[in-house]
């Protein structure tokens, strides 16, 4: 359950992390979200990795992967859905 929770935790950051990468490029200068976006994502890979158990800490590498590039993967197939953000 431990892997499977990691897993569904990279995903959810992932997908904040690119979308709020994504969206930084049309503003100027830099903005707090950019940097809750990085330490989220950082700190999610600490916590994961203080549990002791290597497979979280893998399951949320993956999870958070896949939610990065399936947030890509997802703009170029529909570059006008709502769950963009756009």
């Amino acid at each position: 359950m431990a892997e499977l929770g990691a897993i569904f935790f990279g995903l959810v950051i992932g997908w904040i992390t690119y979308g709020t990468l994504r969206r930084r490029q049309a503003a100027t200068g830099t903005g707090l979200s950019e940097l809750a976006a990085v330490v989220a994502a950082v700190g999610g890979g600490l916590v994961a990795a203080l549990v002791g158990v290597p497979a979280v800490f893998g399951g949320y590498a993956v999870g958070l992967a896949v939610g990065f590039f399936g947030y890509l993967v997802l703009v170029a197939v529909m570059p006008d859905s709502k769950w963009t953000g756009d």
